[in-house]
């Protein structure tokens, strides 16, 4: 686990920050899949742990929440159209042949959700609820615009998903439910010019110039 901004600790759950998740002052952001719950449960003791919020449900992000609501006690929230997907383990049907053929073996460990996260919802220590739909139905991220931090789950990657080599990219398209709109969030999320972005899957970024320059290039 490691400091990134005030209140703000990035914990990487698998090697070159292949996986992340992160403590927003006690509320956890996803937690990783079921194999990584253990590294997480570990690197949050000592830690006041309050709640629990998820970017969407997908087996990356939630497969370890239940393991980490079973370890702290704590509620679980999520974006208003993830909720039925956290709470029978299985994501939506998904657009094509081939994410249904993906989503086979993408369910996870069903949890109740206490809250259905919203647009503009406090979320705590200084953080907005967004609503970021594309990647899931539901898919939301975390702003906190006194210091322009931005928690953005999988709308955009900071990795290459098969070398593991830092920088932006869109989320696979077979693991994503509706790609134009989860460039519309892309572009929503680079016009805020966050001082630093938080990545589901990649390296922190401090270079808001370098978000705009990507969804610059982005179909329409």
């Amino acid at each position: 686990m490691r400091r990134v901004a005030e209140d703000v600790f990035q914990i990487a759950l698998t090697p070159r920050d292949g996986i992340n998740a992160y403590l927003l002052g006690d509320v956890v952001i996803d937690a990783g899949a079921k194999v990584n719950a253990k590294r997480l449960i570990k690197a949050l003791h000592g830690h006041a742990v309050g709640a629990h919020a998820l970017t969407h449900a997908h087996p990356d992000h939630a497969g370890g929440t239940r393991r980490l609501v079973e370890a702290f006690d704590v509620p679980v929230w999520v974006g208003e159209r993830d909720r039925d997907a956290v709470q029978t383990g299985r994501p939506p049907a998904p657009e094509t042949w081939a994410q249904a053929a993906v989503a086979r073996f993408g369910s996870f460990e069903a949890v109740g959700v206490a809250r259905s996260l919203r647009e503009g919802d406090d979320l705590g220590h200084g953080f907005t609820v967004l609503e970021t739909p594309g990647h899931s139905d539901g898919h939301v991220a975390f702003w906190r615009e006194r210091d322009r931090t931005l928690v953005l789950g999988d709308v955009f990657l900071n990795l290459h998903v098969v070398t593991t080599v830092p920088g932006l990219h869109e989320p696979p398209r077979i693991l994503t439910r509706d790609p134009r709109r989860n460039r519309e969030s892309a572009r929503r999320l680079a016009a805020l010019e966050p001082e630093l972005a938080l990545f589901g899957h990649g390296p922190p970024l401090r270079d808001p110039a370098a978000l705009k320059a990507f969804v610059a290039e982005l179909e329409a």
